[in-house]
């Protein structure tokens, strides 16, 4: 079974970046190949990723809606749906990535969730590591894309009101019944070097990590450039790697 990583936080702290390199230090260690699934409806993560192009599982379902006569008479929709999900999975160097996309219209993501989760469930069984880019706070947590996880790292910035949200995320899981065997806090983006005594008291996880703000990340961000692309000199990635290693060590 692989290891499923979940990062979630408030919107703005950098959890899809978190997400990214995460993905592409695993892929780049050759431990085995890594599914990265974008569960945030704001599909930022191919960008991140410098992938272009990428088939959404919404873009499949309004395919589908507009144009039914495509499902083929011998099979129902929701297999020809998963079936074409796997068939037009976005493949890069080391990693697969699936992405969930925003449904045209209004309405509930109740069925495109379903459908991820139902996917997810079938594809991950081929995968060394799952690192899932939750959407921004606390909503989609109710909708349980992922019912148990191996890692639960949750990104929030040095703000109080981002420690709150973060401090939410955790007290959610745990009343949704939402299991992770290990629960990190990320807090990312600093610029100074934080005194973490009050923060470790109020946060009952595995280990607290820090990331320190990166002119590199807050450039390429800006100019749309991917994260591969980064210097063996960004503060941040080095950071991410060092976390790395801790969590999930490769001899």
């Amino acid at each position: 079974m692989p290891n499923i990583i979940v990062i979630s936080g408030k919107g703005g702290t950098g959890k899809t970046t978190i997400s990214a390199l995460i993905t592409l230090i695993l892929a780049s260690k050759r431990s085995g190949p890594v599914l990265s699934v974008d569960a945030d409806p704001n599909n930022n993560l191919s960008d991140a990723l410098g992938l272009s192009n990428t088939a959404t599982i919404a873009d499949i379902i309004d395919e589908v809606a507009k144009n039914p006569e495509i499902v083929p008479k011998n099979m129902g929709k929701d297999a020809f749906i998963e079936y074409k999900i796997h068939r037009d999975l976005t493949e890069s160097s080391g990693f697969d990535l699936l992405v969930m996309g925003r449904p045209e219209g209004p309405g509930c993501y109740c069925y495109i969730n379903n459908v991820l989760r139902n996917a997810m469930a079938k594809l991950i069984k081929d995968y060394s590591f799952v690192v899932i880019d939750n959407e921004a706070g606390m909503e989609h947590f109710s909708r349980k894309t992922m019912r148990e996880c191996d890692d639960l790292l949750v990104v929030s910035d040095e703000s109080k009101a981002g420690l709150r949200c973060a401090r939410r995320i955790f007290d959610l899981t745990q009343e949704l019944g939402i299991l992770s065997k290990r629960k990190f806090l990320v807090i990312n983006g600093l610029k100074n070097d934080p005194d973490l005594r009050s923060v470790r008291s109020e946060f009952l996880v595995d280990e607290i990590f820090t990331v320190p703000f990166d002119r590199e990340i807050a450039s390429a961000g800006s100019a749309g450039v991917p994260l591969s692309g980064l210097s063996n000199g960004s503060k941040a990635l080095s950071a991410i790697k060092a976390m790395g290693e801790r969590i999930w060590p490769m001899n």
